[in-house]
C-alpha cells in the first residue's frame, strides 16, 4: 500500500526499487515502533484494497510531511479499482479518530500538488494548509 500512496503519474519506478530507496525506507522500516498506527481495508475476497497509517518522525529523520515530532505523519492508499467509492474517506475519518484517542494533538500529511481529489477530500474532513514546498504541499489536522 505505501507504494500505491505514492503519486507518479508516470514512469513509475517497480516497487521492491522504489520501496528501497532511502527516502523512503523510513516509511516502513522498523514498522511496529511505538507510535506507528495503520487499517487496512479487505474485499470480500480478503484482498488489501486500501490502507491508511501514521507514523511519528523526529528532526533528525523527517516526514515529507513532518510538522513536530508529537504529531505523527498520515500516509493513505486505495488501490486504483476502489478510487472514488468513499473507502478512502471512511478510513480517514477512523484513523483520526484512532490518533484523537490514542491522544495527539493532530495529524500531518504531504500530498502532490495535481493530486486535486486527495487535497479536496483533506479539505473537506478538516485538514488545513501549512505549507508548499516544490511540488508537495503539508496539511495538518488539530484536534
Amino acid at each position: 500500500m505505501l507504494y500505491e500512496s505514492i503519486y507518479i503519474p508516470s514512469d513509475k519506478p517497480p516497487k521492491e526499487e522504489l520501496l528501497q530507496a532511502a527516502y523512503l525506507r523510513k516509511y516502513h522500516q522498523n514498522w511496529g515502533r511505538t507510535g506507528d498506527m495503520a487499517l487496512i481495508a479487505v474485499n470480500q475476497q480478503n484482498q488489501a484494497v486500501g490502507a491508511v497509517w501514521c507514523r511519528l518522525f523526529n528532526e533528525n529523520e523527517k516526514g515529507y510531511g513532518f510538522v513536530s515530532p508529537d504529531i505523527p505523519e498520515l500516509g493513505i492508499a486505495i488501490v486504483e479499482s476502489e478510487r472514488g467509492k468513499g473507502l478512502g474517506k471512511q478510513l480517514l475519518i477512523e484513523i483520526i479518530k484512532g490518533a484523537k484517542k490514542a491522544g495527539y494533538i493532530g495529524l500531518s500529511l504531504s500530498v502532490d500538488l495535481k493530486n486535486t481529489g486527495a487535497i479536496s477530500l483533506y479539505h473537506q474532513l478538516g485538514f488545513e494548509d501549512i505549507e508548499i514546498e516544490g511540488t508537495s504541499k503539508t496539511m495538518l489536522y488539530s484536534f
